[in-house]
């Protein structure tokens, strides 16, 4: 049971109405936990800079890698929507997200975000000379902001106990269907 209800547009402001419009122009619907955090509009909007933080790493690791970085966050901080929003794309990709084949550049993601996960004050050195060797200050910063609002809107979604989006219902790991 969601510790805090989601917002229904009917009885929304303007302003989140717009909010909701947007989303459903956007996106084709708006999802639950956007519709919890439509409570405060400023954090609604913080949540959001999720998306052009996201933009700005595609074009360097590519939208696959992104998509296992925020996969191995998300699981690994065990966030049922997100984890299976992810899963929901691999799978919606033909992916198998448990038997996953990843290239040298997706491998170092999955690692990092696991690491990332698991005790954020011992990451392993050799990892982080790795990412040092390969990408610029400005893109690990980039990186690992991206890192801490994946880990926010994880720890969002399952503090404030946003139930399952219904679309996601058929791509839970305990499914893995996922069609």
């Amino acid at each position: 049971m969601a510790f805090i209800p989601m917002t229904e547009y009917d009885s929304a402001t303007p302003e989140v109405k717009h909010e909701y419009d947007d989303q459903i122009q956007k996106h084709g619907r708006i999802t639950n936990m956007k519709r919890t955090l439509l409570h405060d509009v400023p954090s609604f909007k913080t949540y959001m800079d999720w998306y052009p933080m996201y933009d700005a790493l595609v074009p360097v690791f590519g939208e696959r890698a992104m998509t296992i970085f925020s996969y191995a966050i998300s699981t690994g901080n065990d966030c049922l929507i997100c984890g299976t929003f992810f899963r929901k794309i691999l799978v919606d990709r033909g992916e198998n997200p448990d038997a996953l084949e990843l290239n040298e550049t997706e491998q170092l993601l999955l690692d990092f975000g696991v690491q990332i996960t698991r005790n954020p004050h011992s990451i392993d050195p050799a990892l982080y000379e790795k990412l040092r060797a390969q990408y610029s200050d400005r893109v690990l910063v980039q990186l690992i902001a991206f890192a801490g609002i994946m880990y926010a809107t994880n720890l969002f979604n399952t503090v404030a106990k946003v139930p399952l989006d219904e679309v996601l219902y058929s791509y839970t790991a305990e499914n893995k269907e996922g069609k």
